[in-house]
């Protein structure tokens, strides 16, 4: 009987020490709402790319574990979350307290904030100089939430930013607010816009993005906070920047 209980102890005891081993998931589902450049985006090889999947890759990697990334939809990226659908969201998410009571976050990982652009014919230089038109923002953005704050100024939303900026080109809104490092691509750097469009006075919020887990989370948490630090450690996010937001 001793001999018995003496072999289900280590039996035991070697199956905590195997879970601990194999604490940190073998493969981490990651969604992104691919429409979000130079923060996620698809490439003309159909590959998601960006700041955003750089930095997973590498936290991935300093942590000790894989990842793989799933297309998602903006609309419904925080639901697939809850209901187990993929692990993390990483897609330019802006920790806030509202998002913080229903989704547990990493540590924050880039600060970015909200500007306007719009037509270079434009003299307004700020949401509330827009009263009586239109401003386009990505629907569920802190940018579409900054419109709605302001009276006398009409939100329209879309599912994808870039669709915002065809209807500024197309005259039919007059400003798009998004973030910076976004705002940069569509109306400094694309060919068809950067004689149309300027970005017009300094970020009007101060925001700090964040991968977001289902709530309760706390393992997973821990592990990508672990990669965070030793990206951020050894400068990557620094390499990051240079490649992607300038």
């Amino acid at each position: 009987m001793k001999s018995f209980r003496i072999m289900a102890a280590v039996l035991a005891l070697t199956g905590i020490f195997a879970t601990g081993a194999l604490a940190a998931p073998k493969e981490v589902t990651v969604a992104t709402d691919a429409t979000w450049p130079p923060m996620e985006m698809v490439d003309t090889n159909k590959h998601i790319v960006g700041f955003d999947i750089d930095f997973m890759n590498a936290v991935a990697k300093e942590a000790g574990f894989k990842v793989s990334f799933k297309n998602t939809a903006w609309d419904g990226i925080f639901a697939g979350v809850e209901a187990g659908q993929y692990d993390a969201i990483i897609s330019s998410v802006t920790i806030t307290e509202e998002r913080k009571a229903k989704y547990d976050f990493s540590k924050p990982y880039i600060n970015a904030g909200q500007v306007l652009i719009v037509p270079k014919a434009e003299k307004g230089t700020k949401v509330s100089d827009l009263k009586g038109k239109k401003i386009g923002a990505q629907i569920g953005t802190t940018g579409a939430l900054e419109v709605k704050k302001v009276a006398g100024v009409e939100l329209k939303t879309y599912d994808e930013v870039g669709l915002a900026f065809e209807d500024m080109a197309a005259g039919r809104v007059s400003g798009v607010v998004c973030d910076e490092p976004t705002a940069i691509i569509y109306a400094l750097q694309k060919k068809e816009y950067n004689q149309k469009f300027k970005i017009v006075g300094k970020p009007f919020t101060k925001e700090a993005y964040g991968i977001v887990v289902k709530k309760g989370n706390k393992d997973l948490v821990a592990l990508i906070n672990k990669g965070i630090d030793a990206v951020k450690k050894k400068k990557i996010d620094e390499q990051l920047r240079k490649k992607w937001l300038k």
